[in-house]
């Protein structure tokens, strides 16, 4: 199957495009996408991928599946398009990096700035019917962004890997943290965050400490 996404991510999953999952999931999307509204926009189901090549990641920060309400969602975990007021758990996470490295609250919650240094901004599940959260998370994209994290863990090393929720916690299987490091808190929703274990962890300077300390370019977040 001819999938278009960015090469280098091509050749990494190009086992995954062939199987059957994969066609029943292409076509699924494709009737969803046809019968009614669904977020992000075609051209933008595999952002992630194509703003951050396989071979430049130096982040994974996974989400559950994108926004459902219109203009927001574009292909990449936590982030907004532009002019797009920040969703709470958006907001959580501006606050705890301001905190954590003094940064400022940004004007807009577009995280593409992330993606283009190395941040893989990766959903579980790559997209949704409107209105309706997890309404597409039982066609088999778990089974695809799965298949990119082992990728990655076992082809790249000295990678971090953001776990928020219990979600995101659940890949952590998957992660070889003998070669990569793992920060695992609750979520930044404030059902999580305001109870505690969210604020003051400090995980995005430990995030670029790392970095640094294996001579990578640390995040401007």
């Amino acid at each position: 199957m001819n999938v278009r996404i960015e090469e280098s991510w091509k050749r990494q999953l190009q086992g995954e495009f062939d199987q059957s999952y994969f066609v029943q999931l292409t076509d699924a999307v494709r009737k969803e996408y046809q019968s009614a509204t669904c977020y992000p926009p075609g051209s933008l189901i595999f952002n992630a991928f194509n703003l951050c090549p396989f071979d430049k990641v130096k982040v994974v920060i996974i989400g559950q599946d994108p926004y459902h309400e219109p203009r927001q969602a574009h292909g990449l975990s936590f982030s907004v398009q532009d002019g797009i007021p920040f969703p709470p758990s958006l907001q959580n996470i501006f606050k705890e990096i301001e905190a954590d490295l003094g940064t400022p609250i940004p004007p807009t919650g577009n995280l593409t700035r992330w993606a283009e240094q190395g941040v893989l901004l990766l959903n579980a599940t790559l997209t949704v019917r409107a209105h309706q959260a997890n309404s597409h998370a039982q066609l088999g994209w778990q089974q695809f962004t799965d298949a990119a994290i082992r990728a990655l863990t076992t082809r790249r090393e000295h990678l971090v890997y953001m776990l928020w929720g219990g979600f995101a916690r659940g890949k952590a299987y998957m992660i070889d943290k003998s070669r990569n490091l793992v920060l695992e808190s609750v979520h930044p929703s404030p059902l999580s965050a305001n109870r505690g274990g969210w604020f003051g962890q400090h995980q995005f300077s430990r995030c670029n400490a790392y970095l640094q300390e294996h001579g990578l370019t640390p995040i401007l977040w």
